[in-house]
């Protein structure tokens, strides 16, 4: 008898843990007595914007780092491309600029 209880004590702690977590959280909002923390992605995105001046924000797509009219362009903040992902675009042999046609 004394297992069973056991067992179901132990299966709902982390239930019971989770509505409490959840309930005071909720209060906290409420009242507004928590303070927002910086997430870690929050401080490295920060960091990374502070540091970097090859980074260019481009409309819908967010930051992108090297020439963003490169095809091999990652369009990401963190990788330039494949090819050459920490160098400078000046000067890197497959930098393959895109071609837009003129519509006259």
């Amino acid at each position: 008898m004394l297992v069973i209880v056991l067992i179901f004590v132990v299966g709902l702690t982390p239930a019971i843990v989770s509505a409490w977590m959840s309930i005071r959280a909720d209060r906290d909002e409420k009242y507004g007595s928590a303070s927002p923390a910086p997430t870690a992605l929050g401080q490295s995105m920060l960091k990374l914007l502070d540091n970097n001046t090859d980074l260019h924000y481009v409309d819908g797509m967010g930051y992108m780092m090297g020439d963003i009219t490169c095809d091999l362009n990652a369009r990401s903040p963190y990788l330039r491309c494949a090819t050459n992902p920490m160098g400078p675009c000046d000067g890197c042999s497959a930098y393959a600029p895109k071609v837009f046609d003129r519509q006259v």
